[in-house]
């Protein structure tokens, strides 16, 4: 429906068409442009809704406006995408410059700092690793829990926004210190660690090497 209805959407310059929507698992993000009417969105989600028997989750819809710092004040104060349209309701949110918020499994924002996406991935990554802890790992069970736990859990933010140095650095600080239970001087090194097991590490994570991996293959 949205695709056939007069919303123009943003045009990405080499794109046949124009981008108006994508999903990701249970979750819709629509692009608008200035010219569009989010009252014309919600007209035409109620009519989805009504054929569909789904609903949308109004509580949790938010908007992110792009472009010009000018066009984002304007917006913020107005809650219009121009003079035509009809008022953002009240309990919908408009995020703020400096404010992320989670969109199609990524973190996104004008203004946010590079850790803001990271912080709550660490947390999730601390606990999950003094969880693991208690199991009295092998050194074996270390190195899988690793992989598991930092290796898994990274990689999809690190493909789509990349991981920034210092929050590399922290995870490798906590690579080592789980590896070892400890969090003084390591009596391995961690390159050789990263050896193979016929080399004589553990083949354990190497994360400065995954994530430039990760780089080249997105380029």
């Amino acid at each position: 429906m949205l695709h056939n209805s007069n919303l123009q959407g943003i045009h990405i310059p080499g794109s046949v068409n124009n981008l108006i929507t994508k999903l990701f698992a249970d979750d819709t993000t629509v692009y608008l442009s200035e010219t569009d009417s989010f009252n014309t969105l919600q007209i035409i989600l109620n009519k989805w809704c009504l054929a569909s028997r789904a609903k949308f989750n109004i509580s949790k819809t938010e908007c992110v406006p792009i472009g010009t710092k000018e066009f984002r004040e304007t917006f913020y104060k107005s809650r219009q995408l121009n003079s035509f349209d009809s008022k953002i309701p009240q309990n919908i949110h408009i995020v703020q410059d400096g404010e992320a918020v989670r969109s199609l499994g990524c973190w996104i924002g004008n203004h946010i700092k590079d850790a803001t996406p990271w912080t709550s991935i660490i947390e999730k990554i601390d606990n999950s690793l003094v969880q693991w802890n208690k199991s009295h790992p092998t050194l074996e069970g270390h190195s899988y829990i690793i992989q598991l736990v930092i290796g898994n859990g990274t990689q999809f933010l690190t493909k789509v926004q990349g991981m920034p140095n210092h929050i590399e650095a922290i995870l490798i600080k906590k690579i080592q210190n789980f590896m070892w239970n400890s969090t003084g001087s390591p009596p391995v090194s961690l390159e050789t660690l990263y050896k193979p097991k016929d080399q004589g590490g553990k083949q354990l994570l190497d994360l400065h090497s995954r994530n430039k991996a990760i780089t080249l293959m997105t380029l």
